[in-house]
């Protein structure tokens, strides 16, 4: 781990580097976003003596993890490779644990799984003509009212996912930069697609930043709340609002905080620009312990929230973090969980192997961990891509 590598050298690097190498890692540290203006200026304004710069510099970014401490050594390899060599530094990639291998494009379900998938009654139905008719809606919040609260790293989340999504067989319906009214829109003009009556599952992902029940619209400030409650996806989607996903999975991602606690590494999905939780109140809103409807179709009586599954980047109360160059931890790690295994491995195998992943994710302080929200499936839904 490069965080790993900067504490060795720390002694070393605080002695050794020059006042001209510390102005230029500074320089490319905050055209990266790995340092903000406030962070830079501290740096600097704080401490006269160059050491305790080079000391406050190594640690700010040894403590914003691996992400940020290699592309620290990337600079410094740069600037004075030299240096870089007298402090033993190498920019070797972590390698993955031996016993996984992951794939960077998206493994193929075979003709005989498919097959013999199909006629297992205890998995949901999937046909050549449902796969053709698939659609998903795509909600990233990336460039906010506050300009504080800007997302950076989001637009790489929402690459991954399009890209994941499309090569799933999915027609994405793309939203970016939403107010909390109108990501309630999209959510109900969606539910209205002509698509879904033909579909065999939807992909409902949304990412921002958020707090426990909700995630925040582009507009959100603290004095003037923009916010959009997750429970009116259940509610759009749902039997009684959404008829023609009736018995037809409904994949839920969520990538937003849900609270305030934990430490800092990389950048927080709470509201803040930095790593500290708005603390903004949870809503007092809650899902009806009635919310069943009654079909039409001879009076079969049907639970109104049923064949759902969501994923959320992390538990309750508790913050989810981004890289702003690679982008979200779990979005990364569900890109990488679906590409290797979504062929032969059902949404729930693959929504434990993210959070298994995205477990290992530490700095020592703080554990991010996805969790799986509100399951509500009746079978398993396999993607079966390339068929």
């Amino acid at each position: 781990m490069a965080d790993k590598q900067l504490q060795k050298v720390r002694t070393k690097f605080v002695d050794k580097v020059s006042q001209t190498v510390i102005s230029q890692l500074l320089d490319g540290l905050l055209e990266d976003f790995v340092l903000n203006d406030g962070e830079r200026e501290a740096i600097v304004e704080e401490n006269s003596i160059r050491a305790d710069q080079a000391r406050s510099l190594i640690d700010t970014v040894k403590n914003k993890g691996d992400c940020a401490s290699r592309r620290m050594i990337t600079h410094l390899k740069s600037r004075d490779p030299h240096f870089f060599v007298t402090l033993g530094l190498t920019l070797q990639d972590p390698a993955e644990p031996k016993e996984q291998s992951w794939s960077d494009t998206l493994q193929t379900t075979t003709h005989t799984f498919w097959i013999e998938k199909q006629n297992d009654p205890d998995n949901y139905p999937v046909t050549k003509e449902s796969i053709g008719n698939r659609i998903a809606l795509l909600i990233t919040n990336i460039d906010f009212k506050d300009q504080k609260l800007n997302r950076k790293g989001a637009k790489k989340d929402e690459e991954n996912m399009e890209r994941l999504l499309s090569s799933l067989g999915y027609e994405v319906v793309k939203h970016t930069n939403l107010t909390g009214k109108e990501i309630d829109s999209a959510l109900m003009s969606f539910s209205q697609h002509s698509k879904l009556a033909h579909t065999d599952s939807v992909f409902i992902v949304i990412m921002s930043h958020g707090k426990l029940g909700a995630v925040l619209g582009v507009d959100y400030t603290e004095e003037k709340p923009d916010e959009f409650l997750i429970n009116n996806i259940y509610q759009h989607l749902g039997t009684q609002n959404c008829p023609s996903l009736v018995n037809k999975p409904k994949v839920i991602i969520i990538q937003a905080c849900r609270g305030g606690e934990t430490g800092s590494v990389y950048v927080c999905d709470d509201g803040k620009a930095g790593v500290t939780s708005d603390g903004v109140p949870q809503s007092s809103q809650q899902l009806s312990a009635d919310g069943g409807s009654i079909e039409d179709d001879g009076w079969q009586i049907k639970h109104n929230e049923r064949d759902f599954t969501s994923l959320l980047s992390c538990t309750p109360d508790n913050q989810s973090y981004r890289c702003p160059i690679e982008g979200s931890i779990m979005i990364q790690s569900t890109v990488k969980v679906f590409n290797t295994f979504a062929y032969k491995k059902h949404i729930e195998e693959l929504f434990t192997l993210i959070i298994r992943d995205v477990a290992k994710f530490s700095d020592g302080n703080t554990m991010q961990i996805p969790t799986k929200d509100r399951h509500t499936l009746l079978k398993n839904f396999y993607l079966y891509p390339g068929i």
